[in-house]
């Protein structure tokens, strides 16, 4: 507490950072009245990825230790607006994840539709719908559009298109501030998942005959300057325009979630997480420091582990997780998240440089070895978060095909070219 007040104090004394290009950009808005609007956000995210392949993959068919591939990592509008200053309308839908060997014409989705009314003004809102209102951690409610690494760690989506919608489910949810204390809670109808315990392996899986209500919530105190909580979308840098410092707290438990059959007979096992965090975004004289720290513990039951590879390419596989990208993401056991990246004082043009380097460390109880993943970039603002190029780098394990021992570490390139509007 005390090294959080000495960064708090410190950073009173410095003014925001400007990014050239960026103020000039103003959002699509469109005013009917004093408090009515629609506004409008557009936004792509396009990967150029060389990837050392898992052992035994193949493309197409064909035996591929080394890929270079294209991909859409998400391609979205996002469409909001208040009817009166007390009603909020939210739709959100666009794709993800394309690829040269998955479906063309990919149909675009819903990721949000929600409504929401002010019942105490800054204090409580109340909405329904399918939302984002998510709990555990900060990164489990991150924008897409803002983040300070090329992507989020993924695996704070504990139940990512298992019992959600892209990290959405459809619920009520509450949220509001109380002076320093920013909170958001939910019950959430959790999706049928398409997978369910196999009798055979009596692995520990998401139960497709379960039909409990889920609930979710997440508090922050801001130390510092406050965030914006209209739209559930939390930046993962602000390059220096803000001065925040935060510490969190979430959970989320859905009974009866998980299962697993011995002899012949089902075993049965809540899905739970919990998690705290600290965020600080600040400036440093003409640059600016950010750095996000994550715990989460997850419970999936005994010896659940998930494999997840993005926007994989491969298939196949001799080693645990399979062919492709994949690596563990997800399991029952402890998760430690670290990012920091510092924006570069000195401009180039009219464009600015933040390095970042993150790691995740996960304990999991399905595996005999930590599970390490190693990554480091630097992003290239043009115009801050509106147009930015990025250089990233992932290190991944490379586990046995019983999880026991890290026979290798696989290395992936990514070039991002990511715009908003």
């Amino acid at each position: 507490m005390l090294t959080i007040s000495m960064l708090f104090t410190l950073s009173s004394f410095l003014s925001p950072v400007a990014l050239a290009g960026d103020s000039e950009i103003k959002p699509l808005k469109v005013k009917f009245g004093e408090n009515q609007f629609i506004s409008m956000i557009l936004w792509s995210q396009f990967w150029a990825r060389l990837q050392e392949q898992n052992p035994g993959t193949t493309i197409n068919g064909e035996p591929t230790n080394l890929s270079a591939n294209l991909g859409i990592r998400r391609a979205r509008v996002l469409l909001w607006g208040r009817p009166n200053k007390r009603m909020l309308i939210m739709t959100h839908l666009g794709i993800n994840n394309q690829t040269f060997n998955n479906a063309r014409k990919p149909q675009a989705f819903i990721h949000d539709a929600w409504v929401e009314g002010t019942i105490i003004e800054k204090h409580l809102d109340i909405g329904v719908g399918l939302h984002y209102w998510n709990g555990v951690s900060r990164a489990a409610s991150q924008s897409t559009m803002g983040f300070l690494a090329i992507d989020g760690p993924i695996f704070p989506w504990t139940v990512i298109e298992r019992t959600d919608q892209f990290a959405r489910q459809m619920g009520i949810y509450a949220k509001g501030k109380i002076s320093r204390l920013d909170y958001r809670v939910a019950v959430n109808q959790p999706f049928v998942p398409s997978v369910s315990p196999d009798p055979k392996t009596g692995a520990t899986q998401f139960r497709n005959t379960n039909n409990h209500w889920a609930v979710q919530g997440y508090v922050k105190l801001e130390l510092a300057e406050p965030e914006g909580n209209t739209l559930p979308f939390l930046n993962g840098t602000y390059l220096g325009k803000k001065q925040v410092v935060n510490i969190g707290a979430g959970a989320q438990w859905n009974p009866e979630a998980m299962g697993r059959f011995v002899d012949g007979v089902e075993e049965v096992f809540d899905q739970t997480a919990v998690g705290v965090d600290l965020f600080i975004d600040t400036p440093v004289g003409r640059g600016a420091f950010t750095t996000y720290a994550l715990y989460q513990y997850n419970n999936y039951g005994p010896d659940f582990v998930r494999n997840v590879g993005i926007m994989n390419v491969g298939s196949g596989g001799t080693s645990l997780a399979g062919g492709g990208n994949a690596y563990p993401l997800q399991g029952t056991g402890h998760t430690g998240y670290l990012e920091a990246g510092y924006l570069l004082p000195t401009t180039f043009g009219e464009t600015r440089l933040q390095p970042y380097a993150a790691s995740q460390s996960s304990f999991f109880e399905a595996l005999g070895a930590p599970m390490v993943l190693a990554e480091a970039g630097v992003n290239w603002y043009l115009a801050g978060q509106h147009a930015k190029v990025t250089a990233h780098w992932r290190n991944r394990p490379v586990f046995s095909p019983d999880g026991q021992d890290v026979l290798a570490r696989a290395n992936e390139g990514i070039v991002q070219l990511a715009f908003r509007y």
